[in-house]
């Protein structure tokens, strides 16, 4: 008879084929699937031409390769990494997107299932736990061992459970809540271990709440981010025409390495400020900053539910005259919802930029790259010095209400005070 588990020893144990696990133990694993995107990809496909020595890939319907971060190209060296990466996946036969958007929101869309271990070269792979799924982000040598040979190792984290009750109030988000979160335990606070989120506050949360609280777990050091797949997340998954792999939630006498209970109605407008996402304060303490750009998308914050809150504020008002704000959806799926709901004609008389599915303005590198002693007000993932351009420039993080309000006041302010 085994012991009591938490959701990722679970998996980890499953992925393992193995009947227990416990924190520090590694095992050699089994990859459900393995997500890589173009910022690291043509790394990997240069050391599986030229490093090993029998190149082959274990089970090629294990791979789904994303190209988000630089769409369109910003220049030829860009071009040659895409063509490599567009050339071998053709070649191969791997599941492949082009400037249909961000890998994450694409991977939740159409691929990950409760109950599965992910790999992906990517550090907020973490969003996957909004499905009961282990996302993890792995480095390009680990992502060419476990397509190579299928497999790979796991040191089975802790886990640290946040017990969430009541309901987020009117006007605050769960982008307010995760940020809370990152500045309460700080950015190493969750190294190498799992963020579990549960109690009957997580059933006020819909799945756009949910992919955004993981998704930024990484932020606090985490390994990955776990949510048990109730009805909510079944009806997504339902939706989107997929089945479980597995229903795993945690024993009710499972240990936790620390427990933190949250009361969601506490929660209030939050700002991370430069240059790190635990630098958070009240949204209050930084009313009046002025920016010189906003950005409202990434794989945290450019889903419909997002936009509608964007739209809701932008409505019957003008983008500031010196201020530049880029609506990016997260999909081309969220983008044609957009449409079909009019938030597009919305943001468009508003004054708006609106720009293809990608990730944008979050990456810094292709499109909306600020310039020396500039100011964005981001739902982009990070804010680190340089992040989003010039390394004299400053990036502060909201959430899309904050983002949007800001844009309209040409300084920081929340919507409330529009």
């Amino acid at each position: 008879m085994t012991g009591p588990m938490t959701m990722a020893e679970k998996i980890i144990a499953a992925a393992a084929g193995v009947d227990e696990v416990r924190p520090g133990d590694i095992h050699t694993v089994e990859v459900d699937q393995l997500m890589s995107n173009d910022g690291t990809t043509h790394l990997t496909i240069d050391m599986y031409q030229k490093k090993l020595k029998n190149p082959h890939i274990a089970d090629v319907s294990k791979l789904v390769w994303i190209v988000d971060h630089n769409v369109p190209c910003d220049s030829p060296k860009t071009a040659a990494s895409h063509k490599k990466m567009r050339d071998f996946a053709k070649e191969h036969g791997i599941t492949f997107y082009e400037g249909q958007g961000v890998c994450h929101q694409i991977m939740m869309e159409n691929h990950v299932r409760p109950g599965e271990l992910i790999f992906g070269a990517d550090s907020h792979t973490c969003a996957y736990g909004a499905l009961g799924a282990f996302g993890t982000g792995v480095g390009c040598t680990d992502y060419l061992y476990a397509m190579v040979t299928g497999k790979s190792w796991v040191l089975v984290p802790e886990t640290l459970k946040f017990n969430l009750t009541g309901k987020l109030r009117e006007g605050v988000y769960a982008r307010d809540l995760i940020l809370t979160i990152i500045g309460q335990i700080g950015a190493n606070g969750a190294n190498y271990k799992a963020m579990e989120f549960g109690g009957e506050g997580l059933k006020t949360l819909n799945m756009s709440d949910r992919i955004c609280i993981c998704n930024l777990c990484v932020e606090a050091g985490a390994k990955t981010a776990l949510m048990e797949a109730d009805e909510v997340a079944l009806a997504y998954l339902k939706e989107h025409g997929r089945e479980p792999k597995h229903l795993f939630h945690s024993d009710e006498d499972a240990e936790y390495a620390r427990v933190y209970d949250i009361d969601l109605g506490n929660i209030e407008p939050i700002v991370a400020k430069p240059h790190f996402v635990d630098n958070v304060v009240p949204a209050k303490e930084c009313l009046g900053v002025k920016i010189d750009e906003a950005f409202a998308g990434s794989c945290n914050n450019g889903r419909i539910e997002d936009l509608r809150v964007v739209a809701e504020i932008l409505k019957g008002r003008k983008v500031h005259p010196l201020v530049r704000f880029l609506i990016v959806p997260a999909s081309n799926t969220v983008y044609q919802q957009a449409l079909q709901e009019g938030l597009m004609d919305i943001f468009m008389e508003a004054g708006a930029i609106v720009m293809n599915a990608n990730c944008s303005v979050c990456w810094g590198s292709c499109q909306g790259v600020i310039g020396e002693k500039e100011v964005l007000i981001s739902t982009g993932t990070r804010n680190f010095k340089g992040r989003a351009g010039h390394p004299d420039s400053f990036v502060y993080l909201a959430s899309a209400a904050t983002v949007a309000a800001s844009a309209v006041a040409g300084y920081i302010t929340t919507a409330d005070r529009l």
